[in-house]
């Protein structure tokens, strides 16, 4: 049995054999996969042990004591949070012992092909389209709001492959190589003066049916895993206390007594108990997720992230009257991260604003909370029994 003592062991020996200070950045993160370190809950042989996922604590302690690098988690978190428990449910031995390895340690960026300008809220109804020509599928379509298309090499891809059924029904997922032929990466600037995001065009990209997950038709099912588990990543942060955005306003209340406001401190207290109540509950949900797989919780924890961070953002602004309309720098570019507490208050209050759209738009989180968490009676859909083909466009 592997135990606390045991990961110890474990990571002591990984430490031993491959000393931090002395070792190159890349081999030591593939030693510690290997060594199945990595994720301690996946399976042997794909960078765990098969243990609880409490346990990861234990090992991440052992090695943040001893100074080794980690592996960049906000640089790869759609590869982490999205495509790693996606491939791992419902890949084949093949493709898990091919990705896994190389996501996890960085050398390989994910990007998610889901939303169409046509289809955004209404995923279900994409319109990019999947057919099958031998051993391959060649696909043609547009996604936008890609975060990550700029750096990554590979995707995760939900495409129409069969029209004449309800839209749920003809979907199919896919890994799409970014650096094939046909494949378009655009910049869509923002609010921000940033191109965070992309817009995808694919024409004509041969997919090889070896790079299909799932069953061809059941990309529906697959993206849900893939879903569950982003709301989870972007609701369920790990925090410390006063940690994410009421930070930097916590910060300035406390250094600058001259801004304040009795009305003001009213609504700073309220947001900080808010801010208090969401990561204890992020962190809730974080332990129900060691005896299974993330439920729809996740889009309850999204819903409260999206509108904390709006709202926190916006009492930030005001606080600091005059300076709060400053903004640092609109120069266009494509960063690799986002950075919502080491840029300025304008910046947050900008970048807040996308926080209800992406990961799943706020009205439609609102409706899954309230049929699948509350159990309320489902809005009426016209359009479930109806051919993707036949829908009005």
């Amino acid at each position: 049995m592997t135990d606390a003592a045991e990961l110890t062991r474990r990571t002591a020996e990984l430490l031993a054999a491959h000393p931090p200070a002395g070792t190159d950045r890349l081999d030591f993160l593939k030693a510690r996969f290997d060594a199945g370190l990595a994720w301690v809950h996946y399976p042997e042989g794909l960078g765990g042990l098969g243990v609880p996922r409490s346990l990861q604590a234990v090992v991440d302690a052992e090695l943040g004591a001893a100074g080794a690098p980690d592996n960049d988690p906000r640089r790869i978190g759609i590869g982490l949070g999205m495509a790693a428990p996606t491939i791992l449910q419902y890949g084949t031995e093949e493709q898990k012992q091919r990705y896994l390895r190389p996501l996890w340690v960085g050398e390989e960026v994910w990007c998610q092909l889901f939303s169409e300008p046509g289809a955004g809220s209404d995923l279900a109804a994409l319109g990019t389209r999947a057919v099958r020509e031998g051993e391959d599928w060649v696909v043609n379509g547009q996604k936008v709001w890609t975060s990550s298309a700029h750096l990554a090499r590979w995707a995760i891809l939900i495409a129409r492959t069969d029209p004449d059924v309800p839209k749920h029904a003809g979907i199919t997922y896919f890994l799409c190589d970014m650096t094939d032929p046909g494949v378009e990466v655009r910049p869509l600037r923002q609010i921000t003066g940033e191109a965070e995001f992309n817009e995808v065009f694919l024409t004509n990209v041969r997919i090889p049916d070896s790079r299909r997950l799932g069953e061809v038709g059941n990309g529906w099912r697959v993206a849900q895993t893939t879903l569950n588990n982003e709301r989870v990543a972007i609701g369920g942060m790990r925090l410390p206390r006063e940690g994410g955005m009421i930070a930097p306003v916590a910060r300035t209340w406390r250094e600058r007594p001259e801004l304040r406001t009795p009305d003001l401190h009213q609504r700073l207290l309220g947001l900080w108990v808010e801010s208090e109540v969401a990561r204890l509950t992020a962190e809730r949900l974080r332990q129900q997720l060691v005896a299974g797989q993330p439920g729809y919780e996740g889009s309850g924890m999204k819903l409260s992230f999206a509108r904390l961070n709006q709202e926190i953002s916006g009492l930030e602004v005001e606080l600091r009257g005059e300076e709060g309309l400053l903004y640092d720098d609109w120069t266009m570019r494509r960063p690799e991260l986002v950075d919502f507490t080491g840029r300025d208050a304008g910046y947050r209050y900008l970048r807040s604003k996308g926080n209800s759209i992406e990961g799943g738009t706020s009205e439609v989180l609102l409706n899954i909370v309230a049929e699948r968490v509350l159990g309320l009676p489902a809005e009426p859909r016209t359009d479930k029994d109806v051919a993707w083909k036949d829908l009005s466009r």
